[in-house]
């Protein structure tokens, strides 16, 4: 049975964090409450025009493409949730990988064995923290743990670094495979956990580097915008000033759902609700080194 706790729709109600949307769209929230005063202040004030106007009848468009704008907005937050999610399982796929790669070298290679057993403890938590790096654009050396490969890497960063780790995550298996320390069927079975790797990079290199077609994201502000700012001429003859924070309402509601979009879209940067990737690298890092120890 679940535990239904009341108190928790509170806090998330009335908690307003870093990134909610309040924060980011308060500029223009105040904006709109100002453009919807005057409006309402010149028509019922200033010009005194009654409800038999014909620019009451605006209201009939809101209603006519109020089905429209939501149908756009949930197209648009599923297909950037959609990159969210594929991020997120590819960052899953990374760690089921490294621990398995772990794993079977961990009952591969013996004890005797002790220097490699150190390289691949190193090395393969430094491969998620190379890829949470290349996908941010940026090469944090503090984070990697002290191998000869990273303090060339550090030096050129215009490299492929992720790849530059592989290859010689792949080239010390072949190297132990022609010592004798790994049977051709060994190097078999671990081919899968190595390949995996690059095509994780791949994978989220395709979601980072293919975006949502900028006119698409352009035109659904620019519908926001235009059918928020037609608002309160429609409604201010039956609302009359209460038309001020209807309006701020509506465009709350449709603004926020483009700015989550706009977050989710690009799960791979260090945003609240991007992806934890730290938090993720140094769970393989944990994880690799009490397999290896």
């Amino acid at each position: 049975m679940i535990d239904y706790n009341p108190k928790e729709w509170f806090r998330y109600i009335f908690y307003f964090q870093k990134a909610d949307t309040v924060r980011k769209l308060a500029p223009m929230i105040l904006i709109m409450a100002a453009y919807s005063s005057a409006i309402a202040y010149i028509i019922i004030i200033h010009l005194k025009i009654t409800e038999n106007n014909d620019l009451k009848n605006i209201s009939l468009m809101h209603s006519l493409l109020g089905f429209v704008i939501s149908m756009l907005l949930v197209f648009r937050t599923n297909t950037a949730y959609d990159r969210w999610w594929e991020g997120r399982k590819q960052w899953g796929s990374l760690v089921n990988n490294s621990r398995n790669l772990a794993l079977k070298l961990a009952a591969l290679i013996g004890p005797e064995y002790a220097v490699e057993r150190k390289f691949f403890a190193k090395m393969i938590p430094n491969y998620a923290f190379a890829l949470k790096n290349h996908l941010r654009n940026r090469f944090i050396s503090e984070e990697f743990e002290d191998t000869e490969l990273y303090q060339r890497s550090a030096l050129i960063t215009t490299d492929h670094v992720p790849n530059q780790i592989a290859a010689a995550v792949f080239a010390k298996v072949i190297e132990l495979q022609k010592k004798g320390a790994l049977l051709p069927e060994h190097a078999i079975m671990l081919n899968h956990e190595l390949e995996s790797f690059t095509n994780i990079c791949g994978a989220c290199e395709r979601i980072k580097n293919t975006p949502i077609p900028l006119s698409y994201s352009s035109f659904i502000k620019k519908f926001i915008f235009i059918y928020c700012l037609t608002l309160p001429i429609g409604y201010v003859f039956s609302l009359h000033f209460l038309v001020i924070p209807f309006v701020m309402f509506v465009f709350y509601i449709l603004a926020s759902l483009e700015v989550i979009a706009e977050e989710i879209e690009d799960p791979f940067g260090e945003d609240s609700n991007d992806l934890p990737m730290e938090r993720i690298c140094k769970g393989i890092q944990t994880s690799t080194h009490a397999l290896l120890k």
